[in-house]
């Protein structure tokens, strides 16, 4: 039986135009390698699973390449490329933090800085959660990364900048990665669903990028799970059902119910929901983001800030288009007091039906606030 390589393993990008979601990083190195403006140690930071120890490896691929391009990319083919790709560079070498983060650690990576590269011109050293590494350890580590051998660069990376010594950060060039927008993960899937011939709903994966919260990895270790349940054909059904994500269908329904002013109906709803094992806080953020997605749907200039596509972007469309701005803003105050007194409550399914039965009066209540004023 053939091994099986988990997509974020088998789809790592291994050039800096195939890194997603980090435009402004990936041209900053390669300007800089291009103008051979190299700084002796850089700090990746920003959140889990959005490039950077991916980076810092093609940024350590690129810069020891004996046949660079015209675009700055590796070339993939030339000696240095190859050892790197087969995970037998004595180039690169990296430290997880997190696991050795002890001054006999520290001593043993800065006796390896004295040795040259064998091939390319550069020895990369790659420290992960470097924010994990002890105070004495941050300290023998210190004199080193200030004025290392002119072979060795450092690269350090971490999702807790806040927690690294001020002296280390002085000696770092700092770059600060974002979350990858639910657009960028989106279009990303889809190219991965095209080559494993996965036909996938756009809605399908709209779910599974709002569900990875920033993180690639995280998409594509969901993307994974979704088409061992689904098989070569994601459904929106089948992807919600697996990941046991609330359909959007119930806000909708749950909406009309509040324009009727229908309590009956709305308890009901919830009820359902419950019954089916939901999260009841969960839930009620949801709404909140549901009322949120209706009311930057009322302005032309603020639809562009939907994160859904396909047929539920024109429900959306749709649904706003018969509500009022009052009656959202009103809806979506409703649904953040409930979120901030939930964990407080002692009866916390109460509390949702008490913000519930409120906004469904609250059509009602506009109307009347509206025929006093006149």
């Amino acid at each position: 039986m053939e091994n099986y390589i988990v997509s974020a393993r088998k789809y790592r990008p291994d050039t800096f135009g195939s890194v997603v979601g980090q435009p402004s990083i990936t041209s900053t190195l390669k300007n800089a390698i291009r103008s051979n403006h190299l700084a002796h140690a850089y700090l990746f930071c920003g959140p889990r699973g959005v490039g950077k120890t991916t980076s810092a490896r093609i940024f350590a691929k690129t810069i020891n390449c004996l046949n660079l391009g015209a675009d700055t990319e590796p070339c993939n083919q030339c000696e240095s490329c190859l050892s790197f790709s087969e995970n037998r560079s004595y180039n690169i070498h990296e430290l997880d933090a997190a696991s050795n983060n002890s001054v006999d650690d520290i001593r043993s990576l800065v006796d390896k800085v004295r040795i040259p590269p064998q091939i390319g011109k550069y020895s990369v050293y790659i420290i992960d959660e470097v924010h994990m590494l002890s105070q004495s350890a941050f300290n023998a580590f210190l004199k080193t990364l200030e004025e290392p051998p002119a072979h060795a660069i450092f690269i350090l990376a971490t999702t807790e900048k806040h927690k690294i010594l001020p002296t280390i950060l002085s000696r770092c060039q700092i770059y600060d990665f974002n979350r990858i927008t639910i657009t960028d993960i989106e279009k990303y899937l889809r190219e991965i669903a095209s080559k494993q011939n996965v036909n996938a709903e756009p809605e399908a994966l709209n779910v599974i990028a709002q569900k990875a919260d920033g993180a690639m990895r995280d998409a594509l270790s969901i993307f994974d799970q979704v088409v061992s349940f689904c098989g070569a054909n994601i459904t929106y059904e089948d992807t919600i059902a697996n990941l046991n994500v609330l359909d959007y269908n119930y806000y909708f329904k749950l909406t009309d119910s509040f324009q009727k002013g229908d309590i009956s109906g709305t308890l009901m709803i919830f009820s359902e929901i419950l019954d089916k094992g939901f999260n009841a806080h969960h839930f009620i953020m949801g709404l909140g983001q549901h009322f949120r997605d209706l009311l930057i749907c009322k302005d032309v200039v603020t639809v562009q800030l939907l994160e859904v596509g396909g047929e539920i972007r024109e429900h959306y469309k749709k649904q706003a288009a018969d509500c009022t701005v009052n009656f959202l803003i009103g809806a979506l105050q409703f649904a953040s007091d409930c979120d901030i007194n939930y964990k407080s409550s002692s009866n916390q399914r109460f509390l949702v039906e008490l913000a519930l039965v409120r906004i469904a009066q609250l059509e009602e209540s506009l109307k009347k606030k509206q025929l006093m004023m006149q």
